[in-house]
């Protein structure tokens, strides 16, 4: 199966996703730091914190003492490295001119300048791109390598970058296309390409070494 056999398969199984659950790009942004080594219904609970204190955006973050902050951010876990990157996030974003500022930079230029952000990797970057800012930059997490491994369209031991590079050679450079693809990768991973895989709901099961092996 290619990557565009694979796209329409995960869509007619999942239907189209509402993704990124967010009320503005602001919260796209924090929510992409929050979400590094954690599952995102912990950083729902962090930003529901922020947002109950009123600090939602970038220059409350930036002037909340540093403990303070770690505290509201604390069921995202790594608290207080997370306190620091959103922080540093937030006093670039201010430098830029805010969300308005970063539209006026073409994508790649954008991309890196975000990451030179201290705590801003390639993953974090790519998220903070394609949902927060609409530009398609496709975005290389866990359950896309785990599933295209399984698939065997990858190795598995590929950068980051040239994953990256694969899946937007193969799709039309599309931000909906590229949303709508990771989130149905995301939500693929989570229903039956998990790390102990639930083979018998997966819709890939006839063509999948992993589910061979496990039947």
């Amino acid at each position: 199966m290619t990557i565009v056999q694979i796209y329409k398969k995960l869509l007619v199984t999942y239907g189209p996703q509402q993704w990124w659950p967010a009320n503005s790009k602001f919260e796209v942004m924090v929510g992409a730091v929050l979400t590094q080594n954690t599952a995102w219904i912990n950083v729902e609970h962090a930003i529901g914190n922020l947002k109950k204190a009123k600090v939602l955006s970038p220059e409350t973050i930036v002037a909340a003492p540093a403990a303070q902050l770690a505290a509201w951010l604390k069921p995202s876990g790594y608290f207080n490295v997370k306190a620091k990157r959103l922080k540093a996030l937030c006093q670039w974003l201010i430098q830029q001119g805010g969300v308005r500022g970063l539209s006026k930079m073409p994508t790649p230029a954008l991309r890196e300048a975000l990451l030179g952000v201290h705590g801003v990797g390639p993953e974090t970057a790519d998220a903070i791109l394609l949902y927060a800012l609409g530009r398609p930059s496709f975005v290389i997490d866990t359950y896309a390598r785990r599933i295209f491994q399984r698939l065997g369209l990858i190795k598995g031991t590929e950068d980051y970058e040239t994953l990256r590079r694969l899946f937007e050679s193969s799709l039309d450079s599309d931000a909906a296309l590229f949303n709508q693809y990771h989130a149905l990768i995301v939500v693929h991973g989570k229903e039956a390409c998990r790390k102990k895989p639930l083979c018998a709901n997966c819709c890939f099961a006839a063509r999948c070494s992993t589910a061979v092996k496990n039947s």
